[in-house]
């Protein structure tokens, strides 16, 4: 639907890139007035400027719940009101060969950003909409807080926190007209493969085909996911169409939650055991 968050003002934290930008750049297709908010002034200025008249850029540390009570403020202050707010922005963890080796050296950063962030975004966004007749707020975790795993067990956390949080706040909210929903995405390419890789000193490229290997063949849907398919559910949560949807947790993962693709028959009929 063309124009479907018309009228409404949205705030996207980590806008400068991936799943951030993908959203900011369908809400403004979608006639929404976006406020695009990172720590990467270049990519944040070069996102807004290319969204035109309907974004601005406001360089914000989520992690300082301080920046985001002034971005909320730029937000109203520009655009006159806050309709939406996609806590989004996140960090991912250094990978290591086992838990038994993660010094938890990264703990504080990823917890500050990925749960404090969401949690001070989501407190400073209702603020503004207590006023304002209500509004929507989409916290963007992961199916890594949805199914058990290896590795990045500190990321893991977070986002299964974020999870629980949404779900627990939405309740609390209910009665300010202020919904709150969770996306989780799974099995699409961001640069937090990139990231990981960085931290690992793997080679990026490399490192980032193995890993989107191993999500395909976990994943009953042939076609890998994209930061539109993203977006195109955070416009739901955004839009009158969801206006009796609220603590309701929304895997975008081509079916991986629901467990793996089924085996392929051999040619003689049966299943294949491998």
């Amino acid at each position: 639907m063309a124009d479907e968050l018309s009228g409404k003002v949205a705030v996207v934290t980590g806008g400068a890139s991936g799943l951030g930008q993908g959203i900011a750049e369908k809400f403004v297709r979608e006639g929404a007035q976006v406020v695009v908010a990172d720590v990467d002034e270049e990519g944040g200025e070069k996102v807004s400027a290319e969204l035109g008249e309907s974004a601005i850029f406001v360089r914000t540390d989520v992690s300082d719940p301080g920046q985001i009570t002034e971005l909320v403020r730029a937000a109203v202050d520009r655009f006159g009101q806050l309709d939406v707010m996609v806590n989004n922005a996140g960090v991912s963890g250094t990978m290591h060969p086992s838990f038994l080796d993660d010094d938890l050296a990264d703990f504080d950063r990823i917890l500050s950003v990925n749960l404090l962030g969401v949690m001070a975004g989501t407190q400073a966004a209702a603020k503004a909409m207590v006023g304002n007749g209500g509004g929507s707020i989409i916290n963007i975790s992961s199916i890594g807080g949805i199914q058990a795993g290896g590795s990045v067990m500190t990321y893991r956390a977070s986002k299964a926190a974020v999870i629980h949080f949404t779900k627990s706040v939405a309740i609390d909210l209910a009665p300010n007209n202020v919904r709150v929903n969770c996306i989780a995405p799974g099995s699409i390419p961001t640069p937090l493969l990139a990231a990981s890789a960085a931290s690992m000193g793997a080679d990026a490229e490399s490192f980032t085909a193995m890993i989107r290997g191993i999500m395909a063949a976990n994943r009953p849907l042939e076609r890998e996911g994209t930061p539109e398919d993203v977006a195109d559910a955070a416009v739901y949560f955004a839009s009158e169409r969801s206006r009796y949807v609220t603590a309701t947790l929304l895997p975008v993962d081509g079916g991986t939650c629901a467990g793996p693709p089924s085996k392929k028959l051999d040619n003689a009929g049966s299943r294949e055991d491998g």
